[in-house]
């Protein structure tokens, strides 16, 4: 038998089930923590569906897996309470109001960004972007930085991706074998060997057909630019340890050097936009296909890309949840599993500062060069392109931010009115 098998308990009826997750989907602002502490309260505190061990243990193993931890948390919850259907039903619905509100966003943004009182209202959001970069960066750092050697692995981390353009796979990859190998542990202390039933590998074979043949399909018929969108979405899932602040570097670095699908500027709005809406984050793959699909090929292509990036990034969470939702016990107690994990984030530490200077240097100076000395390449910008408001502004950014206690969309907010101020005091 596999450890930790859903419970026997009397179900909730689908009925319930769906007003609980849909509740929680609609009230999912705020970030991770945010989330799951509404999860909890639910789940555990009101409705009583979990134990608090149930959940922790749920916690715990979601956060052993790429991609979104409180989306896969919700997916977990679902799938011990009415099986691989009651998961599909948890995560969907707490996708589903915030990719409603992403597209909307889209077209709003693609309509009226243009406008210079938007354009305005956007520089105050793009300060402070980089301060919840920034929060985020510290929020992890504080706790994945304790050793000498993860503050090694968080400086290589850095060192990769801002000065040698390293491809952030091959760092989370070199981070994860460092772990795996450095760990050391009683054998005694040691998981034992985890072995999946015929008829499990089954649900893997299905999902993983559900996640990848699509793709295929648009590769085949020659939806160039769909076909790349999904591909780079689907490898952007399996790498996206650490929530989508850890992977906004690669995603950056992709979507604006590599395709040259969007601006900096638009990733950064991107990320704003997404911080206003319900759900996981990583939601802003889906405003960054659509802004790309807009500009490429109008509406209907802009549509397209949002459901192929929405397919691609989180059919893999189902996936994930339902292979090894049956061995949580195992995984959750692994010890070289967990060395990877911290390594892991350690290293992301590192991505997320070159994430945050990329930003704050995009926000400061109208115009960047760069210096290529051997095989490091360092951002040079020109000095004579600094904005004073985009300065005043990221001074402002972080005080309101300890005012405001956290408060992201208060923050946003704030920003967008103190753009729009500084933009007037400019003109006149």
């Amino acid at each position: 038998m596999p450890d930790d098998a859903r419970s026997t308990e009397p179900c909730p009826s689908w009925t319930r089930l769906f007003h609980c997750f849909g509740l929680i989907g609609l009230l999912s602002f705020g970030g991770p923590a945010a989330q799951i502490a509404l999860m909890h309260r639910e789940l555990v505190d009101r409705h009583g569906w979990l134990n608090e061990d149930q959940f922790l243990r749920g916690l715990s193993f979601c956060m052993l897996l790429p991609g979104p931890e409180a989306m896969q948390l919700a997916t977990y919850a679902g799938w011990r309470l009415r099986g691989i259907a009651g998961g599909l039903l948890a995560g969907s619905l707490f996708i589903l109001p915030g990719a409603l509100v992403i597209a909307a966003l889209v077209w709003l943004y693609v309509s009226f960004g243009t406008l210079p009182a938007v354009q305005a209202a956007f520089l105050g959001i793009k300060a402070a972007v980089v301060v919840i970069v920034l929060q985020a960066l510290w929020r992890i750092s504080r706790k994945a930085l304790k050793t000498a050697a993860a503050w090694a692995l968080a400086l290589g981390g850095f060192v990769a991706i801002f000065a040698l353009d390293l491809p952030f796979p091959l760092v989370v990859l070199g981070a994860g074998v460092i772990g795996l190998i450095g760990r050391t542990a009683p054998q005694d202390d040691l998981a034992p060997h985890l072995s999946v039933p015929a008829n499990h590998w089954r649900t893997i074979v299905i999902w993983a057909g559900l996640w990848l043949l699509p793709l295929l399909a648009l590769s085949l018929s020659g939806a160039t630019f769909l076909a790349t969108i999904g591909w780079f979405f689907a490898k952007l899932a399996v790498v996206t340890f650490g929530g989508a602040y850890a992977v906004l570097a690669y995603m950056t670095q992709t979507v604006v050097t590599t395709h040259g699908w969007i601006t900096t500027g638009q990733m950064i709005d991107a990320l704003g936009l997404a911080e206003t809406t319900p759900g996981p984050l990583v939601l802003v793959t889906q405003f960054i296909a659509m802004l790309a699909g807009a500009q490429t090929g109008g509406a209907a292509t802009a549509l397209a890309a949002g459901a192929v990036a929405l397919w691609a990034t989180f059919t893999p969470c189902f996936l994930w949840i339902f292979a090894a939702a049956p061995y949580v016990e195992r995984l959750t107690h692994h010890p070289r599993l967990r060395g990877a994990l911290n390594a892991i984030t350690a290293a992301v530490a590192g991505m997320m500062l070159n994430l945050s200077v990329w930003f704050l240097l995009h926000l400061l100076f109208r115009s960047l060069d760069e210096i290529q000395l051997g095989p490091i390449g360092l951002p040079a910008p020109a000095l004579q392109s600094l904005d004073p408001r985009a300065v005043a502004l990221a001074l402002m950014a972080p005080v309101l931010a300890i005012a405001l206690r956290g408060r992201i969309l208060w923050l946003l907010a704030a920003m967008a009115c103190l753009g729009l101020i500084a933009d007037s005091f400019t003109l006149g």
